[in-house]
């Protein structure tokens, strides 16, 4: 045994050494003249990471020789095609590569002989040796997870375009010079150039994905870049090929997102991007994903608490069309009983639009019962309203064969109807391109071009142009208007599929209804159509905004993020001053919107729901997206039971059709549907209310409105007038009612027959 005495100057030594190291590894870091040239706003303050370090269990990579990143003095140059990139959404057959971020399956790649010739040429990079792989879902730049302190870069031209801009598919503002700007560029055009990623954990990274600028006046995007890792943010490691560093093929433009895989995966918690060449024209911008599986932790409170789970046992992931409809039918021969599926047309491409119809009496419109609609994917590239509603039918059927009593009401007192793939056309083309790679707007279109969000007949301006004329009510009323003839016509540009809905809400008596958008994450009210012809953005209410806004906050204040001061704005937008709820025309103005028309041409109020700012998310965030949006999609639905109901019939107790209900102080009128029975949705309070139809004396009533769930009951029997009793026994009897006047005009013409 070493006595005592001997072993402490030993000791002392070692940690003197260690100390030396570390301070001469801090010192070389802090010399790099690149580390001075970051932006202040840029640096993470201490405050902003209260989880600890990542445990030491894991080794820093260390800097082996030619490792450091050097600038290089020369000029950039074309990129060394060490590896052929994968653009999308273009697929080769050649070669067997990893299915793309965001599709269905959980297929295993085989590593090609270059990755394991790359992975054994560096022996100082923690890769992952095993044979066969997955690959990893995005560390989520675009859906907002990582939030603006993790991320950092060399240098920015201004705040508008730091790092916190350099977010796959984010959208840069109307002014492009504002905060709001279009990607991060950095301040200078040199290779001295990064911008990196905080993961905050350890990370098995596997890929990059890269865009250019959003811009409509600037062509900005970078060709070709290096792959940088660290575990301390001070020593780096650049990705190898073989004996080299290894350049990866950056954009050719600025949309079409780009993915490179990492020849082998790299474990550490810091990512670096390096540009190395850009357009000539432009400068060095980037928007960006990075793709990587966090490692476990379970020592680490504090992503043990932010992770958001799912009791709910349900499908989640992404449904071509095959699938949907597969999906559809178990779900139909799960619950027989309280589903019905039909669909109401077909697309530009003759795939049938299928809808789920959830009620007690599936298949028949039940005197008293309200019928309520969702409606997704009319952008065919704003994916996760579909499977929202794909995971709601199939909730719905569960919670109702457990006898969930809130879900057992809603169903027996609503008739529900969801259509959840308006554009299935243009779905496949997203979904061929898979969650990241299909850029912006790839398959938002119909397949003959047409957005048929926008693509339903503009009855603001008649409305408004009548008004104008004070030709209201007498020559255009202020509901039901009707369809201008050249919309009806064969000739005219009117989708397919927007044919099919207008024909379907014709039919169906709908009282509420929403439509599932993405790309932002609020509930837009009408109008969608600005009243002032030379103004881009007004505020432009509806005579029942009050109610509107009720519905929209309903939906907004029961999502786990739309009312959240603290949250991040998707892209530019602000949203939190009305509580996650915005007038559309206040926000854009839009010619012949869904809301607008529905409103106008129908009974029914649609809002338009926008449940995230990630249009197309990896699967593996339909759970957390599930969370954010169940409680929201169910109270949303519970409204279409506010205000009041009732039927209006004669003094036979028949049902009157078509009748027209007013409410005193709201120049919007609703009309009944073929039994008499009618929905008028209204905030509490007391009301003055009137029921008239062709034929019949009016009748009017106060009606009150509470504050529990459950509208109010307001009936209405209406006598018919002397008029038509006269008709009614006329027409019985054979004989023409007299016309009176005519009947004057007869007997003075007779008269002056007879003087001459």
């Amino acid at each position: 045994m070493s006595r005592p005495g001997t072993a402490t100057p030993a000791l002392a030594l070692v940690l003197l050494a260690v100390t030396v190291a570390g301070v001469g590894a801090q010192g070389a870091a802090l010399e790099d003249p690149d580390y001075y040239g970051q932006e202040i706003w840029s640096q993470e303050p201490y405050y902003a990471r209260p989880e600890p370090e990542p445990e030491t269990f894991s080794p820093p990579l260390p800097a082996g020789p030619g490792e450091e990143w050097e600038p290089r003095p020369q000029e950039p140059r074309p990129p060394k095609r060490a590896t052929k990139p994968k653009k999308a959404p273009k697929r080769e057959k050649s070669a067997p590569e990893p299915p793309p971020p965001g599709k269905n399956s959980n297929k295993k790649v085989v590593r090609t002989k270059s990755s394991e010739k790359a992975a054994n040429d560096d022996h100082n990079v923690r890769v992952a040796h095993e044979d066969v792989r997955e690959s990893c879902p995005p560390l989520g730049l675009e859906t907002l997870k990582i939030t603006d302190f993790q991320l950092h870069a060399s240098t920015a031209k201004r705040y508008g375009l730091g790092a916190h801009r350099g977010r796959l598919n984010i959208q840069a503002g109307i002014n492009e010079n504002d905060f709001y700007d279009g990607a991060w560029c950095a301040g200078r055009n040199d290779l001295q150039q990064w911008i990196e990623v905080d993961a905050r954990r350890l990370t098995r990274f596997t890929g990059v994905i890269t865009q250019g600028r959003n811009s409509l006046w600037l062509s900005d995007w970078v060709t070709s870049y290096k792959v940088m890792v660290s575990n301390d943010s001070h020593t780096w490691v650049t990705v190898k090929n073989g004996s080299g560093d290894m350049i990866f093929e950056g954009n050719s433009e600025k949309e079409i997102p780009v993915l490179n895989e990492l020849p082998v995966p790299m474990v550490a918690r810091y990512i670096r991007i390096n540009p190395q060449s850009w357009f000539d024209n432009g400068s060095i911008c980037m928007r960006m994903e990075i793709l990587g599986c966090p490692l476990p932790d379970p020592n680490n409170y504090y992503h043990r608490r932010n992770e958001m789970t799912t009791t709910d046992d349900l499908d989640f992931k992404h449904h071509n069309y095959k699938e949907m409809r597969q999906l559809m039918k178990v779900v139909n021969e799960m619950c027989p009983n309280i589903t019905r599926i039909y669909n109401i047309g077909k697309s530009h491409q003759g795939l049938k639009l299928y809808a789920v119809e959830i009620s007690d009496h599936p298949g028949e419109h039940e005197v008293g019962e309200p019928e309520f609609h969702y409606i997704a994917g009319a952008h065919g590239n704003e994916v996760l309203g579909r499977e929202l509603l794909l995971l709601l039918v199939q909730f719905l059927c569960q919670e109702y064969l457990a006898r969930n009593a809130r879900i057992v009401h809603l169903v027996e007192e609503t008739r529900i109807h969801i259509l959840p793939s308006l554009n299935p056309d243009g779905y496949e083309k997203a979904y061929e391109g898979g969650s990241e790679l299909g850029g912006w707007s790839l398959g938002r279109w119909t397949h003959d071009g047409i957005d048929i969000n926008n693509n339903f007949p503009d009855l603001n301006t008649l409305l408004w142009e009548a008004e104008d004329l004070q030709n209201v009510p007498r020559k255009v009323p202020n509901h039901y208007i009707a369809i201008p003839e050249w919309f009806l016509s064969e000739n005219a540009t009117v989708a397919a599929e927007t044919r099919a809905v207008i024909a379907w809400m014709e039919k169906i008596p709908f009282v509420l209804g929403g439509n599932l958008q993405g790309g932002e994450l609020v509930v837009a009210y009408p109008y969608d159509l600005v009243r002032s012809p030379w103004k881009t953005q007004e505020h432009t209410p509806t005579p029942d905004d009050h109610v509107f806004r009720w519905l929209a906050y309903s939906y907004a204040s029961t999502h786990r993020l739309m009312t959240d001061a603290r949250r991040r704005v998707c892209h530019t937008e602000e949203f939190q001053k009305e509580e996650g709820t915005v007038n559309g025309a206040s926000w854009h103005t839009v010619a012949g919107s869904l809301n607008d028309f529905s409103y106008l041409h129908t009974n029914c109020f649609e809002l338009s729901i926008y449940v995230g700012c990630d249009k197309y998310p990896h699967e593996s965030q339909l759970p957390e997206e599930w969370e954010n949006n169940r409680e929201s999609l169910i109270v949303f639905m519970e409204q279409v039971h506010r205000g009041i109901k009732g039927l209006v019939r004669d003094s036979h107790g028949k049902g009157i059709p078509n009748a027209i209900i007013s409410v005193e102080g709201v120049n919007h009128d609703i009309r009944t549907a073929n039994d008499g029975d009618y929905w008028r949705l209204l905030n509490p309070g007391e009301y003055v209310v009137t029921a008239k139809a062709e034929g019949f004396t009016a009748s009017t009533k106060n009606c009150m409105v509470g504050y529990d769930m459950g509208a109010t009951r307001c009936d209405f029997t209406l006598s018919k007038t002397n008029m038509a009793r006269i008709r009614e026994i006329m027409e019985k009897f054979g004989k023409q009612p007299v016309s009176l006047p005519a009947r004057r005009l007869k007997l003075r013409g007779r008269k002056r027959r007879q003087r001459g």
